[in-house]
């Protein structure tokens, strides 16, 4: 058996098979297993692995089941330790596996960590996705080190040590098996976006830890799926993080989140009707009937969540510090705001 899989989970990625696959080919070692889950592509993208690397093991999904369902069906047929879900249009370099693996291997409350992610297209800067660690305000916007909104820093080394963070980004993700499938997986109702975030959530509920070990670094390109400007993604952001929030927060907290999201999410709304169109604007308002429309069955999910006081969540509004006090750094955020 081997210590770790690699799992590439696929739909029409072709192109970033063919940029990126042969150096993840080369700088993964013996002892860990690259496989490709396919979400039934219609382009070339299973003819070009079996082509030209035959090596590489190939699970055929019936159809496009998106990323948290296309991964629970795939890693149910997958015997490691661990996992490293890896988004297919990642470059990495030499050594980019063994530092988490051996990582892991110490911290044994560790559930989940993350490598240090900066830009594919400018390797000086963080990548929006991952950065140096995920976290969330208290109404459940994300954020990481190294990325505000849509504020990149430059990569200085400032957000090089290992460090507990909240959430670890989907695009390259390292899990123990058998507390992924203790947890039940990813939730498949999530389809892509925030699926993660879930996650890890539900791994700190459960007592365990969540950390970035940046001595591990990869470069993504982003926005393989889903163009960054599509309504799609924003329905599936907004939906996605309240239904997070009401899975995951302890009940006393459910009210009150919700009464300011609302307020904030018209906000949004408003804002993307004059910045990006009708589409966005609507997209927010069908986010909340789907979860109203769903609810029924969130309620069952979270019963089956033993809720907890969790760190990591900065007990401020992000949207507020960043539009109106103007912090766009992780680092101008005070480490004393966010829970012990």
């Amino acid at each position: 058996m081997k210590k770790i899989a690699v799992v590439i989970l696929n739909w029409n990625g072709e192109r970033f098979l063919k940029d990126f696959l042969h150096l993840l080919v080369e700088y993964t070692p013996s002892w860990a297993e690259i496989v490709l889950a396919d979400n039934a592509s219609t382009d070339g993208s299973v003819a070009f692995i079996r082509e030209y690397f035959p090596q590489i093991r190939i699970i055929l999904n019936e159809k496009n089941y998106g990323f948290a369902q296309g991964y629970n069906i795939a890693l149910q047929q997958i015997d490691t330790e661990y996992y490293c879900l890896l988004n297919s249009d990642i470059e990495v370099r030499k050594g980019w596996l063994e530092p988490i693996v051996d990582f892991l291997d110490k911290q044994t409350d560790v559930a989940v960590c993350q490598p240090k992610l900066l830009s594919f297209s400018d390797k000086t800067m963080f990548e929006y996705a991952g950065a140096s660690g995920g976290f969330i305000d208290k109404y459940g916007y994300p954020f990481c080190r190294g990325r505000i909104f849509n504020s990149l820093e430059e990569d200085n080394g400032q957000y090089d040590d290992a460090i507990d963070i909240f959430w670890a980004t989907g695009a390259c993700m390292f899990v123990r098996a058998s507390i992924y499938h203790e947890l039940g997986g990813l939730d498949d109702d999530f389809f892509a976006h925030m699926e993660e975030i879930d996650f890890c959530w539900r791994v700190k509920n459960a007592g365990y830890r969540v950390m970035c070990c940046p001595d591990s670094v990869i470069y993504h390109v982003g926005g393989g799926t889903l163009p960054k400007k599509s309504s799609r993604k924003t329905f599936l952001n907004f939906r996605n993080n309240i239904i997070l929030l009401y899975k995951n927060l302890p009940k006393r907290r459910v009210p009150w989140v919700f009464f300011i999201r609302f307020i904030l999410d018209n906000i949004a709304a408003i804002r993307f009707l004059f910045d990006s169109g009708f589409e966005d604007f609507a997209a927010v308002y069908k986010a909340h009937f789907s979860f109203y429309a769903s609810l029924r069955k969130n309620i069952r999910k979270r019963s089956w969540i033993k809720h907890k006081h969790v760190a990591h969540i900065y007990n401020r509004s992000i949207v507020f510090d960043y539009y109106l006090r103007k912090k766009h750094r992780f680092s101008d955020l005070k480490s004393s705001r966010f829970s012990k």
